[in-house]
């Protein structure tokens, strides 16, 4: 698709998970849903997913030049995932591997507007730095390092290398804070040990992102003017923060601008807004000429487009 408006010009590259998401409209919270039996819902789709994959899509619909760095296995489902790339104008570059297979997701809606997500995404968490193709980053002015937590040789090694070889070619690098799935279930000291492992390469991050509980969990912060400040000590350029109802913000310098959401008459789409939301400030990132409440407004539209079907941002996966 060819971009106009503020996304011309715009190019990304992202390296994070792609898996195969299986998706349903939302269903009634409850204690029924533990017990034996079986709940209809009104529909079941199964689209492209990992959040890397959903910001490479999202990017490309708006117009921008795209390309993904992953891992797949080496089986059906992956040769199905490339496909889809292809399919939708982004560049494919994917690791296969024989021993790990493609990932899958189960994404469970609510109607209380929760969700909860059953994931097994082993070659996602077997992608390590020698699997990335950087003649991917060629061309490209900004880079997003998405589901950082997964690979743990990413984590503990392979984060530090690709920053330093996208600060080296000039690149800017936005990282996602999103949900460690071990707080909450691993042994504190390895929990402390992830975090502090994401705190290091701060300083070669220029944007953040992440919403107010993923923040404030990272951070160790009990809110969020606390966690802000953390993330800006320990040396990231910005953060780009999804604060749901209220909108969204952008935070620098000390000072947090926040921008409301945009009125929507009904939601078609009810997950990935934030990676949308992300990707359209990276995609600005490099338009100082727009002012910051302005880039919080024109994402803020798009994510309004998106939730009420208007824009077809993640597609389904291909046969």
């Amino acid at each position: 698709m060819q971009a106009d408006g503020p996304f011309a010009g715009s190019s990304l590259a992202v390296v994070g998970n792609i898996n195969r998401d299986v998706k349903t409209a939302p269903l009634h919270a409850g204690g029924h849903l533990f017990a034996d039996g079986e709940t209809s819902v009104n529909s079941i789709t199964e689209t492209i997913g990992g959040g890397g994959a959903n910001s490479a899509f999202a990017a490309a619909s708006l117009g921008a030049r795209v390309s993904f760095l992953g891992k797949v296995g080496e089986d059906a489902l992956g040769h199905r995932l490339e496909r889809t790339l292809k399919q939708h104008g982004v560049g494919a570059h994917l690791a296969r591997d024989a021993h790990h297979p493609s990932g899958t997701s189960i994404a469970l809606a609510f109607d209380n507007g929760h969700r909860h997500f059953l994931s097994c995404l082993p070659a996602s968490e077997a992608l390590g730095f020698a699997d990335l193709d950087f003649g991917a980053l060629e061309d490209r002015a900004h880079l997003l390092r998405a589901d950082v937590w997964f690979s743990e040789s990413m984590l503990f090694e392979g984060n530090r290398h690709l920053f330093e070889h996208a600060r080296d070619a000039g690149i800017a690098v936005s990282m996602d804070l999103n949900w460690d799935p071990q707080w909450g279930s691993a042994k504190p000291a390895h929990i402390a040990a992830r975090k502090q492992a994401a705190r290091d390469v701060l300083p070669l991050v220029d944007l953040a992102h992440g919403n107010v509980r993923e923040l404030m969990e990272f951070a160790g912060a009990t809110d969020l003017d606390t966690a802000l400040k953390c993330l800006t000590d320990w040396g990231v350029g910005a953060v780009v923060v999804h604060l749901g109802a209220q909108g969204g913000g952008y935070y620098a310098g000390g000072v947090l601008v926040v921008e409301p959401p945009v009125p929507i008459t009904a939601q078609v789409n009810t997950t990935g807004t934030g990676d949308v939301f992300s990707v359209c400030m990276m995609l600005l990132h490099s338009r100082p000429d727009i002012p910051v409440n302005e880039r919080l407004r024109i994402a803020n539209t798009v994510v309004a487009e998106f939730m009420e079907g208007r824009r077809s941002l993640i597609p389904p996966l291909a046969c």
